[in-house]
């Protein structure tokens, strides 16, 4: 790709005011668009050091309101929340908002472009780049990519310049000169960088950095381009017109994963007391272990209403050490989740590595409660299961543990504990008006639960059915699972098979 770039390209500076004179009221014209249209924007500038992206983006922002964009620079060393997270997590966190336009100055692909050898990783992270980018984009956030590209003679001649004057010669470092003395090596997996990412979702751009002027033209044109095309396709777009994506009847054929479980296994008080006291101890044990580690462990709770949640979580985490570990509940989304991406505010409480975070209920409120309750539409809860699936690799691929369990009691047992919570003062806030109704739709909810355990359960995450209608064998079976998988985990740290 890149060798074939003209990089003597040009523009005249009569033609070059012009055209930019012309084009800052249309970019702000558009902005406001933008803005009230609720379209997300994330700019991407890559490319060579000292290639001029620092300019283009200062240029670029000039004629838009700053108080609907935010520019980061990926430049700056990794803070400990960074370095302790999967690799994308620190771009997932700051992915732009309705309305809103985020420009990076270099980016995730930083680490791919500027690293000295090429290396089996490769592969995954371009994967994950291409799979952020289609998440993004088929959420509505408009995504641009741009490449500026100078020659190894021009790199150098603006490499000089910068060392010549006292007060620039700060900028040029011993990792600059030796990008410009392996040009050659750079061009090539840059090359493959661009061949590898260029997706549907999201074009790359190159840029002739030579001549500045045409480079700020060129940019101007393909944002005003890919903004206008957004405001044309949001503008026509019809309402989305959610319904209920499932009903009682629905797929009969599928497979009855829950209609398969025993849920007749028990434990008297005796045992499960004696089973609990060595669960927690071990537990204990295994937390200083993954600390010492630094394994990450992800815990998700899913299950019918009254199915025991709370009580697993609360012995799960009883004997725990406070500091290495966090319970987030989740509830309906604040009005600042749906102005992202729907996965956005899973990703900002993903653990640090060498902490346990513990869900109580999931991200899979997507493929269950939204469907059925009308909150999203048939091709978002299509693809949701893909986009799952995704998340939750890249958190083992860095390392971490991730288990989720559904808590499974039968009706009649729902019905049990529903009566007995509004029987007893001190429960009685557990049971509300919404668990009689979404009791109704009982049988819409066990089609999604079998789509959701067959079709998300990997072996790397896997989903772990709890027969839960004694409690006392729920729980036990909830520690033992995660005390298994924790040593597994750290059985692969140490590099055992």
């Amino acid at each position: 790709m890149l060798e074939k770039i003209n990089l003597k390209t040009e523009i005249d500076k009569k033609a070059y005011k012009k055209t930019r004179d012309r084009m800052i009221p249309q970019l702000s014209a558009l902005q406001r668009q933008v803005k009230s249209l609720g379209i997300p924007v994330m700019i991407i500038f890559e490319g060579w050091d000292a290639a001029g992206k620092g300019t283009l983006i200062n240029e670029l922002t000039v004629p838009l309101d700053p108080r609907s964009i935010i520019v980061h620079n990926s430049k700056h060393k990794l803070s400990d929340e960074e370095v302790n997270r999967p690799y994308l997590w620190r771009y997932w966190t700051k992915i732009p908002k309705k309305g809103q336009i985020v420009i990076w100055d270099e980016s995730y692909y930083n680490l791919l472009a500027k690293q000295k050898q090429e290396g089996p990783g490769d592969r995954v992270l371009f994967q994950e780049a291409n799979e952020f980018e289609k998440i993004l984009a088929d959420s509505g956030v408009v995504i641009i990519k741009f490449f500026i590209h100078i020659s190894k003679k021009e790199q150098k001649r603006r490499f000089e310049e910068l060392e010549n004057n006292k007060a620039t010669s700060w900028r040029v470092t011993k990792g600059d000169w030796a990008e410009n003395k392996h040009y050659d090596t750079t061009l090539k997996r840059m090359d493959n960088l661009l061949e590898m990412t260029d997706n549907e979702s999201a074009h790359w751009t190159v840029v002739e950095g030579t001549d500045n002027k045409f480079a700020c033209v060129k940019v101007f044109d393909t944002v005003y381009r890919a903004l206008s095309d957004a405001v044309a396709r949001v503008g026509k777009a019809p309402a989305a017109d959610h319904q209920p994506l499932i009903k009682a009847g629905d797929d009969p054929y599928r497979t009855p994963v829950l209609e398969g479980i025993d849920m007749d296994v028990a434990m008297d008080k005796a045992a499960y007391k004696e089973e609990l006291a060595v669960c927690q101890e071990k537990l204990r044990l295994l937390e200083y272990e993954i600390y010492k580690r630094r394994i990450p462990v992800v815990l998700g709770f899913e299950g019918w209403d009254a199915g025991g949640k709370g009580g697993a979580i609360k012995r799960l985490c009883q004997n725990l050490d406070p500091r290495g570990y966090q319970v987030h509940p989740t509830a309906a989304p604040t009005q600042e989740d749906l102005d992202h991406n729907w996965l956005w505010r899973f990703w900002a409480n993903i653990p640090k590595r060498g902490h346990i975070a513990i869900f109580d209920r999931t991200w899979y409120g997507r493929v269950m409660v939204e469907p059925i309750e009308g909150f999203c539409t048939a091709e978002e809860y299509n693809r949701a299961f893909s986009e799952i699936n995704s998340f939750e690799k890249q958190l083992t691929d860095y390392g971490a543990v991730v288990l989720k369990f559904w808590m499974n009691i039968t009706k009649d047992e729902q019905e049990k504990r529903f009566k007995e919570r509004e029987q007893n003062p001190d429960k009685q806030w557990k049971i509300t008006d919404e668990d009689w109704r979404n009791r109704e739709k009982w049988d819409q909810y066990l089609i999604a639960v079998d789509r959701m355990l067959v079709r998300t359960s990997t072996e790397k995450s896997p989903w772990i059915v709890v027969e839960g209608n004694n409690k006392y064998y729920a729980r036990i079976r909830v520690l033992k699972a995660v005390i298994a998988a924790i040593e597994e985990g750290i059985k692969e740290k140490k590099g055992e098979k």
